[in-house]
C-alpha cells in the first residue's frame, strides 16, 4: 500500500512539474495578473485529470533521487518547451509593434505590457493585444491544455531523450522571431521609406521648409490609416501564424521524446 502511494505521488510531481512550467511560460496562462497560487492550484488540477488518465504500468519508476531529479529537469524542460514555443509569436508581434510605432512617430508614447515586463509603444500594444485577441477566438487557450495532454503521450513519463537537436530547432524557431517582426511590418516599413524620400527631396527643393516638423502630423494620419486598412490582413497572418507555431511546438515536443 505505501509503495502505491509513493508511486502515485512521484507520478503526479512528475506531471505537476510539466504543466504547472508549461502554463507559467505560456500565452494568457503566464500573465503576470494571474497569482502564482492560482496557477499552481489550475496545474494541480490538470495534473490529477491527466494522471487518473495515464497507463500507470507503462511507467517504470525507479525509487532514487538521481532519477527522479533527472526526469523532473526533463518534465520541466518539456513545460517550459511547449509554453515558450507559443510565446515566441507575441514576442515577434511586440518587435513589430515597435517597428511601427517608431516609423509613424510614436516611440516615445510608451506603455507598460505586464506580459513582457517591458515598455511599448501604443500602437505595439494595440498589435499585441489585437494577437491576444484572435489567441482566444481560434481557443489557443485550449489548444494548450490539449498540447499537454498529448505530450503525454509523445513524451512519456519516465524516460529521459534530451538531444542536441531541441537546441538548434530552439535557435531556429527562436530566429523566427525577427522575421515574424519584418512580415507584419513590412507595409509600414515601405511606405515611410518612400515618405522619407520624398522628405529628402522637398528638403533639396526648398531648403527653408523644416520639412520633418511640417509632414510629421501628416506621416501620422497616413500610419493610422494604414494601420486601419491594414487590420484584416494582420488578422489572417497572425491567425496563420498562431496555427504554424502549434505545429512547431509538436515538433518540439517529438524531439524530446524520441
Amino acid at each position: 500500500m505505501t509503495d502505491i502511494l509513493i508511486t502515485d505521488f512521484t507520478l503526479i510531481f512528475l506531471i505537476f512539474l510539466r504543466i504547472f512550467f508549461a502554463l507559467t511560460t505560456a500565452p494568457i496562462y503566464g500573465h503576470k495578473a494571474i497569482p502564482v497560487l492560482i496557477k499552481i492550484f489550475i496545474s494541480f488540477i490538470i495534473s490529477y485529470i491527466l494522471f487518473s488518465l495515464l497507463n500507470k504500468d507503462a511507467v517504470v519508476i525507479q525509487y532514487d533521487l538521481g532519477w527522479l531529479a533527472l526526469n523532473g529537469f526533463k518534465e520541466i524542460l518539456t513545460g517550459l518547451v511547449i509554453g515558450f514555443t507559443l510565446n515566441l509569436v507575441f514576442h515577434g508581434i511586440s518587435f513589430a509593434g515597435q517597428l511601427i510605432g517608431f516609423q509613424v512617430g510614436l516611440a516615445m508614447a510608451t506603455i507598460f505590457n505586464p506580459m513582457e515586463d517591458s515598455s511599448t509603444n501604443v500602437l505595439g500594444q494595440v498589435i499585441y493585444f489585437l494577437a491576444m485577441l484572435i489567441f482566444f477566438l481560434i481557443n489557443g487557450h485550449h489548444y494548450i491544455i490539449q498540447a499537454l495532454a498529448a505530450s503525454m503521450t509523445i513524451v512519456p513519463l519516465g524516460t529521459v531523450a534530451v538531444k542536441g537537436t531541441i537546441v538548434e530547432l530552439l535557435i531556429k524557431y527562436s530566429g523566427a522571431v525577427f522575421v515574424i517582426a519584418i512580415k507584419i511590418a513590412a507595409p509600414i516599413l515601405v511606405s515611410y521609406f518612400l515618405i522619407q524620400i520624398g522628405e529628402g527631396i522637398l528638403a533639396k527643393i526648398i531648403p527653408q521648409m523644416q520639412v520633418f516638423f511640417v509632414t510629421y502630423p501628416l506621416k501620422l494620419g497616413i500610419g493610422i490609416l494604414m494601420l486601419a486598412l491594414l487590420i484584416p490582413l494582420y488578422v489572417s497572418v497572425v491567425k496563420n501564424l498562431l496555427y504554424e507555431f502549434e505545429s512547431k511546438m509538436y515538433v518540439l515536443v517529438s524531439a524530446l521524446g524520441n
